[in-house]
């Protein structure tokens, strides 16, 4: 067998949980540092040792592609990743608060009595009764077995806290703590090393060929320079949304033009636009959502196991106004209602243990730190009288086990009670975009006649209709790891 050439770049991307690439955004240059420099370096394969001929294309390298990459291996294939940026990882890195599941072995560990059912109803609700119900029900009835899969490679989630709309405690954390997002991305990519799966980065695939009706490979561009025809049997494509889209908010959101956005830079919609060329449509493209916590400048996500594991949101008046786990897009609408259409994550020491996340917000200098409330309320300039009797109140509400102002129930195990106190301030950020090409369970890409394209299969958030009008968090990892897993296992099934 020919020896791949191996070429380095960064690796700590995978170390900044939330962050915002720093390809054509601009970053700072502590940032530029992060992201070239650290212990262990990622290696991609040369481009120079991109064959003519695989099994099977997988375009896009973040969660959802790499799942589907690794998959396909199992099942025997032999499988080539394609992605345009210069480093892997995608969406997945930003991503900090878990991975909904239910019915696993985590949860019954800890006592957690829960269902597929409940799991589905939570889902179909915060969707607002919109959300593709076959899809649904594929993702939470895979999703245990999703978890023991990830498992199986040595990516452990076995700690749990819940997220917004969610009744019980499903959303799956890393064993150590850390953000999910640069925790798989690190472990998938490790396999990906592990099982030799040729994977090249700035490498821009541009359209999928087809012949005599059927997928037949991609067009790529090499390094801004050479455009190179691969072939394959089946292509896989899991290039993620259009967050990063200023053109496509505009159109389907205007709106929306002027909000920071959370998405990485390479998030710009190229898979939709490629499956369309070939017939393939489109669902809820209207369907944009907002994250309620985003941290302004530069934008970058306040994850929500913030909120999860205690934190509350107080305005500039010093007040809670909402209840912190609702919803996605009822927390955002709370927050648009404040003066100055913003407010503060507030939360403690206690908060910053339970979630490693928080490590980065001071690291990057998003939060301000007192020991105690009436200081913190000096720092970010509230009236501290007010603060405090928030504060009292919360606790209080927390040891009876009972919200009196805005019935919140769930994230409410521990007391803000242990110094220093933290704030951040947030307002709502464009985050995901739930619209994309049409699917069905087997993630064969489908036209508007509901006749699958032969070949073509996607996942992740490229694809459409799974999360309804409103996601609820956790379920994006849900969604790339279930189908990015069974793209791999179809593209085996269609090619033998």
């Amino acid at each position: 067998m020919k020896k791949i050439r191996v070429m380095t770049f960064f690796s700590a991307a995978l170390l900044l949980t939330s962050s915002m690439l720093g390809i054509a955004q601009g970053v700072s240059a502590a940032d530029k540092s992060d992201v070239t420099t650290s212990a262990s370096k990622t290696e991609y394969t040369s481009a120079k040792d991109l064959k003519k001929k695989y099994d099977v294309i997988i375009v896009g390298a973040g969660g959802a592609g790499m799942s589907a990459a690794l998959a396909a291996k199992q099942k025997g294939l032999k499988p080539v990743i394609l992605e345009k940026m210069p480093i892997a990882g995608g969406n997945t890195l930003k991503a900090s608060s878990g991975m909904n599941a239910s019915e696993t072995k985590v949860e019954k560990a800890n006592g957690i009595v829960d269902s597929n059912e409940q799991f589905y109803q939570e889902t179909l609700k915060g969707g607002h009764n919109k959300n593709d119900k076959a899809l649904l029900h594929y993702m939470v009835n895979h999703s245990a077995s999703a978890i023991d899969w990830l498992d199986s490679m040595g990516m452990k989630l076995d700690k749990l806290t819940i997220s917004g709309g969610m009744s019980v405690k499903r959303t799956h954390r890393p064993h150590d703590g850390s953000a999910v997002g640069q925790y798989l991305a690190t472990g998938l990519l490790r396999n990906i090393k592990k099982d030799k799966i040729p994977l090249i980065v700035n490498a821009d695939v541009t359209k999928i060929t087809e012949k005599d009706d059927q997928v037949s490979g991609v067009k790529v561009v090499i390094n801004q320079d050479k455009t190179k025809t691969v072939k394959a049997k089946a292509v896989i494509v899991t290039t993620g949304g259009y967050g990063a889209s200023k053109a496509m908010i505009k159109k389907y959101r205007p709106d929306l033009a002027k909000y920071v956005t959370t998405n990485a830079a390479g998030t710009t919609g190229d898979g939709i636009k490629m499956i369309r060329q070939l017939g393939g449509y489109t669902v809820d493209m209207k369907q944009i959502q907002i994250h309620p916590t985003v941290y302004q400048k530069p934008a970058y996500l306040i994850g929500e196991a913030t909120r999860g594991e205690g934190g509350i949101l107080v305005n500039k008046s010093g007040d809670r106004f909402t209840n912190e786990l609702n919803t996605r897009d009822k927390v955002s609408a709370a927050i648009n209602g404040q003066s100055g259409k913003m407010a503060y994550v507030v939360f403690d020491a206690g908060v910053k243990a339970r979630s490693a996340a928080v490590d980065q917000y001071i690291k990057k200098g998003f939060t301000k730190q007192a020991d105690t409330v009436e200081d913190l309320a000096k720092k970010i300039n509230v009236p501290a009288a007010e603060l405090q009797k928030t504060i009292t109140t919360w606790n209080q509400d927390v040891a009876a086990k009972k919200d009196s102002q805005f019935e919140r129930t769930t994230g409410m195990e521990h007391q803000l009670n242990q110094g220093p106190y933290y704030a951040i301030p947030i307002a709502p950020g464009i985050h995901y975009t739930m619209g994309g090409v049409k699917i069905n369970t087997k993630t064969q890409v489908l036209k508007k006649s509901g006749k699958a394209i032969p070949g073509l299969y996607a996942a992740g958030e490229v694809a459409g209709g799974l999360h309804g009008y409103n996601r609820i968090g956790g379920n994006s990892v849900a969604d790339i790891i279930i189908f990015g897993r069974q793209a791999g296992e179809q593209a085996a099934a269609y090619i033998k």
